[in-house]
């Protein structure tokens, strides 16, 4: 009787224990989440998922053209749900951007993060450009004053061609690092026009926010005879 009186009690204690086990939702990706349930009940329910087209940080350079690739958003059952974006990018400004994605169903809403970093990079320093100076010319430091940049033997290296104003024309070739903003023009040494002499400088500067202009300092000495002198100087280059 009394085996039997145990057996009894410790059914009715192992009976008691999984009943009192508490039930909910498990699944941690879940709305209704909950974190103290032992067992799932089946009631779990889903927000939005929202799926980004493209990276979820993009760089991009100043003064392009960007169009935000968007994203898409759907319910767990494969019904289309709609996506809000409530940011801008102002790629005509350096500066980092978010762009905030959300989607609502009867569960609630789902948020999702773009980063667009605008920056200056070798492509910001790339083109045509026109230049405004007080170097000189003639016997000082002549510049071109539509020379055009291309890019150099890596991502930090630019060239400005037809760098100087001669006689007959353009020429010479200024190669330049960059680092972001700022240009390094490298000491560098042409022949003055006509032959006479040579023409010494090097130079550095930045570039502005919009990526539509630079100005650059240049320390020169035109080495022509009689005629030539040395000094600093400045340029700006615009688009």
């Amino acid at each position: 009787m009394k085996k039997f009186t145990y057996l009894f009690v410790i059914s009715v204690l192992m009976f008691g224990t999984q009943s009192c086990k508490k039930k909910g939702c498990m699944d941690s990706s879940a709305a209704n989440y909950n974190d103290e349930a032992k067992k799932d009940d089946g009631t779990c329910v889903y927000t939005p998922i929202i799926t980004l087209v493209g990276a979820a940080d993009t760089t991009i350079s100043v003064a392009t053209e960007w169009a935000d690739p968007g994203a898409t958003a759907a319910n767990l059952d494969g019904a289309i749900v709609a996506v809000m974006d409530n940011s801008s990018v102002d790629a005509s400004e350096v500066g980092v951007y978010t762009i905030t994605y959300t989607a609502t169903n009867d569960n609630g809403t789902t948020t999702v993060i773009r980063t667009v970093n605008v920056v200056v990079n070798q492509d910001s320093w790339l083109g045509d450009w026109s230049v405004s100076d007080n170097c000189g010319g003639g016997t000082g430091l002549a510049l071109n004053g539509s020379p055009n940049i291309i890019a150099g033997g890596n991502e930090e290296q630019i060239l400005i061609t037809e760098f100087l104003s001669g006689v007959t024309g353009s020429y010479g070739t200024a190669i330049c690092q960059i680092d972001g903003d700022a240009i390094t023009i490298a000491p560098a040494s042409d022949g003055a026009p006509g032959g006479l002499g040579d023409i010494n400088y090097s130079g550095f500067g930045t570039m502005n926010s919009n990526g539509l202009s630079f100005t650059i300092t240049y320390t020169w000495q035109n080495t022509t005879p009689i005629t030539g002198g040395s000094g600093t100087c400045s340029a700006t280059y615009s688009k």
